[in-house]
């Protein structure tokens, strides 16, 4: 998913149709110190919650209540943490270590290359994934939906900045990302008696539409909820890190990782790895040591 939407991406650049110079992640001021926090924060959680964001809001509409509580959770600490009780504590550390916009948050720029490495490097890394996806035995459907899915990063790049060129109303260019239009969403349905459209606020609603559709095809739909206080506890402490940690860093796995890593915007890449990190250190201390301390002989895997 990732390699595919590097290649896409800088494709379209490197061809002319798109320009994302303009983009968050790259003009605007950058907070090293909030990606990095962020980042590990949100790795944490994902381990605890058992998903990312955009897992959670896939998992709640095959009704799974587990994620629905735990995307609510992550909704409500991401709201305060941008505009809310949260939000000066947010500041405060993502103004320990700040980066300029411009080419200073751009890797291609820092290191004098442009789209078209960008693309090869992307293509390249295609070409390994799929290598590793065969060693594996990935079916042919779950490596093409995989591939979709960082296509459809590039395409909402492409979507954002087409409209921006043709509209009268300044647009940002933007691609997919869930904690902001999350946060977005659920307080638009709470205080307003309508809804302003746009691409964040159809992103969440039209994942779900989408995710329950194909549940209900695939007669995976099905109701389940917490086994008991524990659980349930450790799902929404991990909600709850990734909705401030998602937005100390600008974003969740997909919108600060995939697609802010697709344009390589500093910050991204910083807070994608820290997110990796977080998530194997949590998954080690927190799942691997109590598995091996009850059986040396097993291993735990994480999905």
């Amino acid at each position: 998913m990732f390699s595919a939407a590097v290649a896409a991406t800088n494709a379209l650049i490197a061809f002319g149709w798109l320009d994302v110079s303009g983009s968050r992640q790259l003009a605007a001021r950058g907070s090293l110190s909030g990606s990095l926090i962020g980042g590990l924060m949100f790795g944490a959680g994902m381990i605890l919650a058992r998903g990312c964001a955009s897992r959670l809001l896939v998992l709640s509409a095959t009704g799974n209540l587990r994620a629905l509580i735990s995307g609510l959770v992550l909704t409500i600490v991401g709201q305060a943490s941008l505009r809310g009780v949260l939000a000066p504590v947010r500041e405060a550390l993502s103004e320990l270590w700040t980066v300029q916009g411009g080419p200073s948050r751009n890797l291609l720029a820092f290191v004098d290359a442009g789209a078209v490495t960008g693309m090869l490097l992307g293509m390249l890394g295609l070409g390994g994934a799929l290598w590793l996806a065969r060693r594996a035995r990935v079916g042919l459907l779950a490596g093409a939906t995989a591939i979709g899915v960082g296509v459809a990063v590039a395409a909402g790049w492409l979507f954002t900045f087409r409209v921006s060129q043709s509209s009268f109303n300044l647009v940002q260019v933007k691609s997919i990302s869930f904690i902001g239009p999350s946060a977005d969403t659920l307080m638009g349905l709470i205080n307003s008696p309508s809804l302003q459209l746009g691409f964040d606020i159809g992103l969440v609603p039209g994942v779900f539409a989408g995710s329950l559709f194909a549940a209900l095809l695939a007669g995976e739909w099905k109701i389940q909820g917490f086994q008991d206080g524990p659980s349930m506890g450790r799902y929404l402490f991990g909600a709850a890190l990734m909705g401030f940690g998602g937005m100390l860093a600008g974003g969740c796995a997909v919108g600060a990782g995939v697609t802010g890593g697709a344009i390589f915007a500093l910050t991204s890449w910083v807070a994608l790895t820290a997110m990796w990190g977080g998530a194997l250190l949590t998954n080690y201390l927190v799942d691997e040591r109590r598995v091996r301390w009850a059986d040396p002989r097993r291993t735990v895997s994480v999905s």
